[in-house]
């Protein structure tokens, strides 16, 4: 077996001696404890050989899933995977600086959700903790999570724990997390690519991780049973309305619809049975017409209730459904629901474009931050402004940020707000931030990946902490807000180069969208005849006209096919456009022409040189391309893959002065969007 196997270091050659030892006991007495391991282990070990037919001496590279087989599984959770997200955000606070990351996993093993330090992707990815690994035990053999989905309970599987001896160096901490029938629905895991070799220095993340875990399911719970009556019971009065340990849901006819995996071990337990479907006068003999008086405007110590077939007392608090329709029954939680207006006129058929807004239309009241990544001109902003519009929220604000275009000297100010006189140039009576603005609304920040470093510190505590400490003041004004970010930028590509807080990121990735581009939508030519007809003069295509803007590619996305309408509109006759009356660089586009790929960014955008002299390499090759562009900054901007005021704050950071400029002056920034 040994001559078979690629070369191993000594520790891995002693775990599989030790593991195929172990096995060959556990084949002769199943039940026989050996040294060194406890028997959880010893019993993994055994079913990696003779259920699973695993191989000990095999080196076997993680399994990451494809993007599409992962999106299987990802759709399956959605619902549950935006809940669970604020837990696990929590919990990566936690245990981040120890160096753990955090994963979330399906019933199969297989990695739906991942929080780590994207510095250290590729040792993450190569190790398998990672977004769509499959953490099977029949795949991976004895680890964290199969071992946790094969014996439905939370353990550690440290170090030669492991069955596979690539897994060695890893430490995987697991718990697993039930739906409100009983069933397995995903495991949390926080695993660490080094560690102390004692297994007992995992006892805290145990515990942490089996906190969380249940936390998440308690949330997952609530949500599920919105719309019936709750009851929450915990043998401590003092923690029953934040954290109560047990969680039962009644239907209609005051039967147990659901329970959290707690309530669901204690009453079985005292019932000896299945509690689902039984009266809740069975369960814990307490008659339906009484249980008004456990309501929350009764008070705690009148609220005690006895479980069946013990001396135990539990306290509990009653929940009520809210109020319902004339019907008197909820609504199904199938039923489809017809999309808002707001969201549904940003489509004319596109399906990609479809499924993006059906799912975002699910999240229009969700607290989850929202993420919308796309090209310039794509509509990120249209469509966050149509989820605000869409939403609780519309009656407050919308306050739109561009990241990129405010001067990076003014930024602070602007969103964090100052008091008077707390810097040179404050208003005399002091402002209110952008932040502060978007109180009860929706904070939109555009561009966020030109947000300066210094300052993304600053933002990831208003995202926490939901409070503000403008410029000078010492106590800081809590805001309640709805954060959607959007970039065009590659935010996990800034991350790895240390130009993105990663914690950050993770706090703007509640849920992602990407917009599809202009030239990849199915819906182009009802798109142009639903803006010819909107506004108070609609126009007609020619036949000539409307060849001409199907076949150009649209670089600037639905941004410049508005403006190239707008412009054709002003200049048609008599309400018909014709290919004359287009802007000229849609005749000089060739049909064919493909968009022209970004370059790669000057390195002067790496932190460590973002202040620093610019070397004469990085300035040539800027100015190569303004040259090469004709000193249009615009199409320079688009190359490179940036806005147009982060190249300009590069053109002033290098000394680069436009001579297309009369006064020979310093191009300045754009005041406002692109």
């Amino acid at each position: 077996m040994f001559e078979s196997a690629t070369p191993m270091q000594a520790t891995q050659r002693s775990h599989i001696e030790q593991v195929l030892q172990s096995v060959g006991l556990e084949a002769d007495a199943r039940h026989a404890v050996g040294p060194g391991k406890d028997q959880l282990i010893r019993a993994s070990w055994a079913r990696c050989v003779l259920e699973h037919r695993l191989d000990p001496a095999r080196m076997q590279e993680a399994i990451i899933l494809p993007g599409a087989q992962l999106r299987e599984h990802q759709d399956r959770l959605e619902a549950f995977l935006h809940i669970a997200r604020h837990g696990l955000e929590t919990l990566y606070r936690q245990v981040a600086g120890l160096g753990y990351c955090v994963l979330l996993t399906d019933a199969r093993g297989v990695t739906v959700d991942f929080l780590g330090d994207l510095l250290f992707e590729p040792s993450l990815r190569k190790a398998g903790l990672y977004l769509g690994a499959d953490w099977s035990e029949p795949v991976a053999g004895t680890c964290g999570v199969g071992t946790c989905i094969a014996t439905g309970q939370a353990l550690t599987v440290h170090l030669d724990d492991h069955f596979d001896a690539t897994h060695i160096p890893l430490t995987c901490t697991t718990a697993p997390v039930h739906d409100d029938q009983g069933r397995l629905l995903a495991v949390l895991d926080v695993s660490a690519l080094t560690s102390p070799s004692s297994k007992d220095s995992q006892h805290l993340a145990l515990q942490l991780v089996k906190m969380y875990a249940a936390h998440v399911e308690n949330a997952n719970f609530l949500h599920r049973f919105r719309e019936h009556w709750v009851l929450r019971l915990s043998s401590a009065p003092q923690f029953l309305d934040v954290n109560p340990e047990y969680l039962l849901a009644l239907d209609d006819d005051g039967r147990i619809a659901g329970h959290n995996r707690q309530a669901q071990l204690l009453l079985e337990r005292a019932q000896r049975g299945p509690v689902l479907g039984r009266a809740l006068a069975e369960v814990l003999e307490l008659p339906l017409r009484d249980l008004d008086r456990f309501v929350a405007r009764h008070p705690v110590d009148r609220r005690a209730v006895a479980l069946p077939g013990t001396r135990d007392m539990l306290f509990m608090l009653a929940s009520p459904p809210p109020m319902r329709g004339s019907s008197g029954r909820a609504a199904e939680p199938g039923a489809a629901r017809a999309l808002p207006p707001a969201l549904a006129e940003l489509s004319a058929g596109d399906p990609a474009l479809d499924r993006l807004i059906e799912r975002a239309a699910r999240l229009v009241n969700s607290p989850v931050s929202i993420l919308l990544t796309g090209e310039t001109g794509s509509g990120k902003e249209r469509l966050a402004r149509a989820l605000h519009d869409s939403s609780e929220r519309r009656r407050r604000p919308f306050v739109a940020v561009n990241c990129a275009a405010i001067p990076e000297t003014l930024i602070e100010s602007e969103l964090f707000g100052h008091l008077p006189g707390s810097f040179s140039g404050a208003a005399s009576r002091g402002k209110r931030g952008l932040i502060q603005e978007a109180d009860g609304g929706t904070l939109f920040l555009d561009e966020i990946g030109d947000m300066p470093l210094a300052l993304q510190g600053r933002l990831l505590r208003v995202l926490a902490e939901r409070e503000v400490l403008p410029v000078g003041a010492t106590r800081p004004v809590a805001v309640n807000l709805r954060v959607m970010a959007a970039t065009h930028c590659d935010l996990v590509a800034a991350v790895r180069r240390g130009a993105f807080r990663d914690d950050l990121y993770y706090r703007l990735h509640g849920a992602h969208f990407h917009v599809p581009p202009l030239r990849e939508r199915k819906d182009l030519e009802l798109l142009i005849e639903r803006l010819c007809c909107a506004g108070p003069r609609a126009v007609r295509l020619s036949a000539a006209a409307r060849e001409r803007l199907l076949a150009h590619d649209w670089p600037g996305n639905v941004r410049e096919l508005c403006n190239v309408l707008e412009y054709a509109r002003s200049l048609c006759a008599d309400g018909v456009v014709a290919p004359e009356d287009l802007p000229e660089h849609l005749e000089r586009a060739h049909p064919a022409e493909a968009p022209l790929a970004p370059r790669q960014q000057p390195a002067a955008t790496a932190p460590s040189q973002a202040r620093g002299a610019a070397t004469a390499r990085q300035r040539g090759e800027l100015l190569e391309l303004l040259r090469g562009q004709g000193w249009n900054v615009s199409e320079a901007a688009r190359r490179l893959g940036v806005s147009r005021m982060t190249l300009y704050r590069w053109m002033r950071r290098h000394d680069i002065r436009s001579p297309n400029r009369s006064d020979g002056a310093q191009a300045p920034g754009p005041p406002g969007p692109l």
